[in-house]
């Protein structure tokens, strides 16, 4: 696929396009911001991990009662990044919600590309009750699980929000993930669309690295579909891969 066939896939060529759920937010919007041609930026509303260099970003780092003023000295640049500083090493710490559709309209972004939610390198998560952290205007919502989930006993390790988890899709600790559970986990307003009301929903599992995660993949994929009409087509990807990260798209 083209770089423009895949950002029309996403649905993330215009916009504020934020990522939720666990097993690659970050990988996902980084391969996409990296193959927008335009005005883009990169922010988070909760705690991130430094941009990469490799993005090529100017980022703006500042408290947010500076940070318009901070960013607005950048806003002739095609890529920005913006966040608050952290005490934590290697992170950002997340910006207000509101301020971050500020700052797309302010600088006049194509696209801005938003980590909503953490999960705590896990591999499949349902949302808490504040959660995603969205910014009113958020277009897109890109709702990921990772393929390395399925076939795997519910744990600490493998889930975050357990609790949230187990009431969205009937599971409960111990039991191996199924594609059914991924697939409730997609169509439930207490997974995956949560807050998802008038906003594009795309729904990824990531992290398809082997045949047999791909059937398990395209099996959820079809349950869900069955399931409701919030959205037309399941992406399969391996968002790490930067040529073809798309592996797969299971459509209605």
């Amino acid at each position: 696929m083209t770089d423009d066939e895949i950002l029309d896939l996403f649905q993330a060529r215009h916009g504020v396009i934020c990522a939720v759920g666990a097993g690659g937010k970050k990988s996902t919007l980084y391969n996409l911001l990296a193959r927008h041609p335009g005005r883009v930026a990169l922010t988070a509303t909760v705690f991130t991990a430094h941009f990469p260099k490799r993005l090529g970003l100017t980022t703006v780092l500042a408290e947010e009662s500076e940070l318009p003023a901070r960013v607005k000295e950048h806003a002739q640049l095609e890529r920005i990044g913006f966040a608050a500083p952290s005490g934590k090493p290697g992170r950002y710490r997340g910006i207000a919600p509101e301020l971050v559709s500020r700052l797309h309209a302010d600088t006049r972004r194509e696209a801005t590309f938003v980590k909503a939610d953490g999960a705590r390198m896990r591999f499949i998560k349902a949302p808490g009750d504040r959660e995603p952290v969205l910014p009113p205007d958020c277009s897109t919502l890109i709702g990921i699980v990772s393929a390395h989930a399925l076939g795997e006993p519910l744990s600490d390790d493998i889930g975050h929000r357990l609790e949230h988890l187990c009431a969205a899709t009937g599971l409960q600790p111990g039991m191996v993930i199924e594609p059914q559970h991924v697939a409730r986990l997609m169509v439930s307003d207490a997974g995956l669309l949560r807050s998802s009301a008038g906003r594009a929903v795309v729904p990824v599992i990531n992290m398809v690295d082997d045949a047999d995660k791909e059937g398990l993949a395209r099996e959820a994929a079809r349950i869900a579909l069955a399931e409701t009409d919030r959205f037309d087509r399941v992406v399969l990807a391996s968002m790490r891969t930067t040529e073809q990260p798309v592996v797969a798209v299971v459509e209605r």
